[in-house]
This record gives structure tokens, sequence and C-alpha cells, in this order.
């Protein structure tokens, strides 16, 4: 396709017609110049096409797919080669679907273990985040399948995700929040970002120049998206940056933009622009037509089943497992069978084929029993249930009990309240502990816990959500058909107050302040010395690593080569995962007290050694200097490390590095000497450096930014509440924890969010005069609406003829 051509032969409303989607998931192009429509799918762990009713919180039914281990589990294997096969795998899927653009993956970092949509994102740490996020992209666009790089950027609660602003300071919007983006768009160049629903310092992220700006600076010149529903402000958005309004047809943005542009308020130039990039989506799905899909369904299958057994991390053992043949085993919990394997929401799958945890044990000939343990949707349990359990347990030689968290605990549109699992899943394990002390417990679920029985258990075996091969993976390694290699790519605290966000996360108000900076994660447990159930980067596994013969060289660019020799000293397989880590030793400006900077995984042989080469960049020394705005590399000594997690350190060297003088950066106290609950509204400000973005208020007059919940106090409002929570029981009557969920995220959504179906924006203001009780001019709206659509649907076919259209 010569994309020059076709847009040089579109005429004005065919141009403003490409700017959003033809439908639901669907990209009109320009038939009439023979640009065929493209489809685009949800998909961070796998497709969710749907053929019927569309929706974007995973309610409606999908095409069957193989559903991958999610982005928490995935990123556990810190396995970039691994990744990167699912991406294939999860590309060839999807030409088969006939979709060109997969909606994923999501690179957002982990604030708090609470946040709903935890699952779909790889890690607490930008490195991480950034170089899976790559890898995922740079497999699935290796099919000739774009990507959707998202949510761009600081999506980090669900709580009023369409109307908050994440208010975040300069040294941790781009140390952080920025970097897995910048690392994934300069590695693997994706096909498109996708801006996030909420503000950032002010500005919806759908408009904001800035934030688009910085992703042009790093490369990107792929087209940006808005999520479903986020664009805000027609007048605003397409001169930021903005180049795709989804869904569609939004004829209220197509004519707004016609009219900007005819009026002169809008260069056609900035018209054009996106214009090119969404043809060049078309243009690049229509060269890959010819491709071979590699993969198979059942090749796939194993991928899936690969990545869950090298995502599983063991964080207990001793030595119970791997279960001995012949061992008798009383299954516990109803997750055994009907596994917790995804999360809810936009991403939620209709798997091709779903295996269980309880069959492959069978199937594998150990002499299993099962007890229930639980209600699977609720996790309640009775005194029936957990003596059965208890019987089971006491007979067996070793119990397996599997617990987590319920499918309508996690999931897109709300938070957690909690880090607790439900009380009968904790009862549960006391009492199967009790009855027979060689007990396991496997953990499922897509965020981190409280264990108030982690003693208890001789093993403790984490699957995270593993995807519909997750049951089988589980099997082989609770047998020792697979030796355990995950490590945690976020920190497991103890309890819900210990983390650095407690108190605070989610805001439940219109602004979020990030008031821990760049105190995220092990970041921030490191700087505060406090104590965590399980560090970053932990995991153990059936054999044991040495480490030794540190060698740190110049690389002649200002950074250096880094290596070791790493020995499998077991007597079985296994695979390694060597971090590398940078510790300033005296910094000037505040900095965490050590930064990953490197991985690799290594794969040994019993016995073997092998040398692990990680290179080190001068930018692993560098941070962000919010009064210069650019990066900057403060001379002094470092600290090159190399652990087995974040708190196993096994070999250190000192380097000097040359660069800037050390500077004070006037930064409060709290950010210099970290303690628990220190990060005050206050240090805050000061450290922020500037005015707070003025706090939005709903109140009346509403607009449409006002969400149900506000709308709840007046008579209107209330019905409109009634009237939507009818329509959630008539879609779901059989689901009450599925329509719980869907009614906080209702309730958190503006008004605006009707733009999720791609609606005229003029049926928002018509519903806004009415709820302002400003019904003669509301109605006046929708008559005017109504009449629109009846003289559309009764207008001729488009013009065939190429000069006449154009002259239109």
């Amino acid at each position: 396709m010569d994309v020059d051509a076709v847009i040089e032969a579109m005429t004005l409303e065919e141009k403003c017609a490409c700017l959003t989607g033809e439908g639901y998931w669907e990209l009109g192009g320009c038939p009439r110049l023979g640009v065929g429509p493209i489809l685009v799918s949800d998909g961070p762990h796998g497709l969710r096409r749907q053929a019927g009713a569309a929706d974007n919180l995973g309610l409606a039914d999908s095409e069957p797919a193989v559903c991958f281990p999610t982005a928490s589990a995935a990123a556990c294997t810190f396995d970039v080669g691994l990744v990167r096969a699912m991406g294939e795998a999860l590309g060839d899927e999807a030409r088969e679907q006939g979709v060109a653009v997969v909606l994923g993956p999501g690179a957002n970092l982990k604030r708090s273990p609470l946040c709903g949509r935890n699952f779909e994102y790889f890690s607490e740490d930008p490195y991480v985040a950034g170089h899976l996020a790559a890898a995922y992209i740079e497999g699935v666009q290796s099919r000739g399948v774009g990507t959707s790089l998202k949510h761009f950027a600081c999506n980090n609660q669900e709580t009023n995700r369409l109307i908050v602003d994440a208010v975040v300071d300069e040294r941790a919007l781009h140390e952080l929040y920025l970097e897995p983006f910048r690392i994934a768009v300069k590695r693997a160049r994706p096909w498109s970002v996708m801006c996030a629903y909420n503000l950032l310092n002010g500005t919806y992220c759908s408009e904001s120049e800035r934030l688009m700006g910085q992703g042009r600076a790093w490369g990107f010149d792929g087209a940006y998206v808005c999520d479903w529903g986020a664009e805000n402000d027609n007048a605003a958005s397409l001169p930021a940056g903005l180049d795709l309004v989804m869904p569609g047809p939004r004829p209220d943005y197509r004519a707004d933009v016609e009219a900007a542009v005819r009026a002169g308020a809008l260069p056609e130039e900035r018209l054009d622009e996106a214009v090119r990039r969404v043809l060049e989506l078309h243009a690049k799905h229509e060269a890959a037509r010819g491709m071979d899909v590699r993969t198979r369904a059942e090749e796939r299958l194993d991928v899936a089943r690969a990545v869950a057994a090298e995502a599983a991390v063991l964080l207990e053992n001793d030595g119970v497992l791997p279960i001995a043949p012949g061992a008798r085993v009383a299954v516990i919990g109803a997750f055994a069978k009907e596994p917790r394997y995804q999360g809810a929401g936009s991403s939620k799958i209709n798997p091709v084929s779903l295996d269980c945890a309880w069959d492959a044990l069978e199937a594998s000939g150990a002499a299993c029993v099962f007890a229930p343990g639980y209600d699977v949707a609720t996790g309640e349990t009775s005194e029936a249930l957990l003596d059965g359990a208890a019987r089971a347990a006491a007979a067996a030689d070793v119990a397996v009990v599997f617990v987590g968290l319920p499918d309508a605990w996690e999931s897109e549109g709300s938070d957690r309240a909690d880090m607790k699992l439900p009380a009968g899943h904790d009862a549960l394990v006391e009492r199967v502990c009790a009855a027979n002390p060689d007990t396991v417990a496997v953990l499922q679920g897509g965020s981190p816990v409280e264990l108030p029985w982690r003693g208890g258990p001789r093993a403790i075996l984490l699957s995270y959500l593993a995807g519909c091969r997750g049951g089988r993976a589980t099997a082989d390694l609770l047998l020792g058909r697979a030796n355990p290699s995950g490590k945690l790519a976020e920190t497991w605290p103890e309890r819900l107050a210990d983390t650095p966000c407690a108190g605070f996360f989610p805001e439940k108000g219109r602004q979020a302040l990030y008031r821990e900076s760049v105190y995220t994660g092990y970041r921030y447990y490191d700087a505060a010395g406090a104590k965590v159930a399980y560090p970053f980067g932990y995991g153990l596994s059936y054999t044991t690593f040495s480490y030794r013969d540190l060698r740190v060289e110049a690389d002649g660019e200002g950074g250096f080569a880094v290596s070791c020799l790493v020995r499998n000293e077991g007597g079985i397989f296994g695979k390694e995962a060597v971090q590398l880590y940078v510790a300033p030793l005296d910094p000037g400006a505040f900095r965490p007290p050590q930064e990953l900077k490197g991985f690799a995984k290594v794969a040994l042989e019993a016995g073997e050694e092998r040398r692990v080469e990680l290179p080190l960049s001068r930018r692993a020394f560098a941070s962000y200097d919010a009064d210069a705005g650019a990066w900057r590399v403060e001379a002094g000594i470092y600290e090159v490390r190399l652990a087995a997690s974040s708190r196993d350190v096994r070999l250190r060297a000192r380097v000097e590095v040359a660069g800037s003088p050390r500077r004070d950066d006037g930064a409060p106290d709290g950010y210099r000497r970290v303690r628990p609950g220190g990060f005050t509204d206050e240090a805050f400000k000061e450290l922020y450096g500037r005015p707070l973005p003025k706090k939005v208020v709903a109140m009346r007059p509403y607009t449409a930014n006002a969400t149900v919940g506000d709308l709840k106090a007046s008579l209107v409002g209330r019905a409109v509440h009634f009237l939507l929570r009818h329509e959630l029981r008539l879609f779901l009557p059989d689901d009450a924890a599925a329509r719980a969920q869907a009614e906080l995220a209702v309730m958190d959504a503006p008004l605006r969010a009707l733009a999720m179906s791609g609606t005229d924006m003029n049926l928002v203001d018509a519903v806004v005069d009415i709820v302002n009780y400003r019904f003669v001019r509301g109605f006046r709206k929708l008559r005017t609406l109504k009449s629109r659509s009846a003289a559309k649907a009764a207008s001729p076919a488009p013009c065939e003829d190429d000069v006449v259209c154009r002259g239109r």
C-alpha cells in the first residue's frame, strides 16, 4: 500500500473517519480506496476476539484461544527468550483469527499489591518490566501482528481509573513509571502505544502533549491510540498527539475534527500525520498476509505449559518436595479441580482447553484422594468441609492444599480492599497442617497476599495465574518432573501495613499523590530496612547454585562488562536467574540503596559450570535531575553486585565512575532517611517542587466527568443507577460476585464512559443536561440526534466517483 498516495486521494471526511474505530474492535481504513477494515483484540496473555457482543470488561463471550500465564507469572521466569516465544505463539494465533493488532503488553509498574489489575503487569521494577515487555512485542510482531504497549502512563490503580489524577514527581516519573515504556519502545518498536485513562500531573494522558512527545523523543513512530473510552476532549487530543480514538464510530469526534480543520483551528498537516500512522497499521498488516503460521494449537499449549512451569516460584521447601514416588497424596482445595488460572476483565480468555492439577496428578499414576475444603467461588468453608480435608490429609503421606484468591477478588475496574486470603482458605491450611505435618501449599493468584500460616507447611509453591496449562505444569513441579526456577518479580511483604503506599492506596478521590516517589517495591524495603516475607528476585530450586570469579571490565563506552562463573552444585538439572544490581555508595542526590540493572537465566546440568555475562551500560549509573530536566551520572564509587535475589548478594566489586560533581538536591529528609510511614503530604509537596494540580471536586452542575457514583446524590442519578444495576442482573444472572465487581467499575465510571460503546458524545451532553434538570435542552438534543441518525440511514450510498467525492 502506498500510504501517501491514499492520503492524497482521501476526502477530508474520509480522513476524519479514519481517526476513530469503525466499530468496537475494527479500524475502518478507507474502503473506497481499497483500504479494508482490520481487527484489533485484547490479548495481554491470550486473544479475546469477540465475534458477537463486544465489551471491555470480559463480560461477553469470545472465541476460544490459548490462555497463557499472566504477566505477573511470566515475569517470574526472568527469561527474555521464553517470553519472546510466548509472544510468537500469541502472534501466530492472532494471524489465524484474523487479528491485526494485539492490545498488549501491559508495562505499568506495581505500586501496591492491592491494584486489581496487577496480574496483567510484569513487575515492580522498570528494568524487568521494560525488557520483558520488549520481548513480548518482538515475539508478537515477528509474526506480522502488531502490539499496543499499554497503559501509557501511571495507570497504577483501578479505583476511579477514568478520572483520577496521578501526581508524580519528576524523579519517580522518569526513573520508574516511564522507564519500562522507554525500554520497550527503543528495543522493540511497537506498532502502537495505548494512552491510559487517568490524568497525569493534571492532564489526561490522551491529551498530554508532553507525555506523547516523550514517546516520540524515544523514537516511537507508531500510532497513539487511547484506551477504550479514554479520550476526554475532542479539541485537545488530536493536537496533543493522539492518532486514533477507540472505540468507534464516534460521529461527534469525526465532525469536530472536520470542523476544526475547515475553520483553520487545526492544521490539516496534523490530521494527515495521524491518518498516516493509522493507515500504516493497515499497511503493515497487509504486508504480512502471506506469512506462514509457524505454530499450531498444541504447540502453543506446550509453550503455555513451559512458561507456567518456569514461572512457578518455590517459596519454601524443607525437603518434602518433590513428592516421593509411590507416596499417597491428599489433594485438597477446590482450586485443584477448578483452578484460578487467569484474571478478570478485558484480558479474560475463553480457553481452547483447560487442565487442572487434580487430573494431571491422577494421570501420573499417583495415589490421590480429593477433598474440596471450601466453596470455589466465595472461598468460604464449613466444619464439615474442614473435617473432610483433615481426614484426607491424616490418611496420606503428603497433603497438597490449593489456596488463593477467588476470581472475583482480582479484576480490572476495582482494587482489592486488603491483602488477605479468604478466611476459609487460611483456616483450611491450618487444619490440614495440624492433621499432617508433611503439607505443601500451592498458591494461585495474581498478586501478593498475607500468609499468617507461612511457618506451617513444609513447602509453598506459588503458581500465580498460570494459564490453561497450569495444572500440568504444577503437577510436573510437585512430582519432580520439572525443577522450579521462578524468581519473584515483586516483593512479597509480610502484611499490607508494611507496604510503601499503606494508608493511601488506592486513593478514593480524584487525585492520587505518589508520595513514595522512587521508593517502590524493593527500593523502599531496602531503604527502610523493612523485613519482608519474600524479597524481590527470590526463589528456591531442587538444586543449589554457587557463584564465583566476578569480573568487572570497562567496555570503552563508559560502562562495564560484568561476568561470573555459576555452578550447579546439586544432582539434577536446573536453571538460575542471575541478577545484577548497582548501588551508589555515597550519592549526593537521594537514591534507592540499590537498583536492578541486568539479569540472565542460565540452564545448567548437574555439576556444570558456565560463565554468565551481563552488560552494564553507563546509563545504569544515571539518575534523573529534575532541576536540569535531564539524566546525569554522578561521579563516585558504585558497588556492582551479582545476586540470587535482592537480599542474597553473592559477589560484589567496587568501580569508580566519572561524571557530574556530587550534588545535594535539597530533597526533604524523609526521602534521604527513609522510614516506614515517613512519606507525608508536606514532604511530597516540597519534593514535587511546584503547585499541585487543581483537585477536581464533583459538584453540580454535573459534567461529563461526573461518575455514576456522583450522580446518586440526585433523583435522576439514582434512577440511572437503578437501571444500570438492573441491566447487570440481566447480563450476569448467575454470577453475583462478577456483578459486584462490574458494579464497582460502573460506579467509578464518568458519564463520558458511554464512549466505550463508540456512541456519539453529543448523547452524553444530552444526558448531562438531563441530570442537571435541564430537561427541555436535554431532550431537544436527543431529538436532534435521533433526526440525524434517521437522515443518515436514509442517505444514498457513498459516491464511487473519485472526482465528485473529493469535491464534497
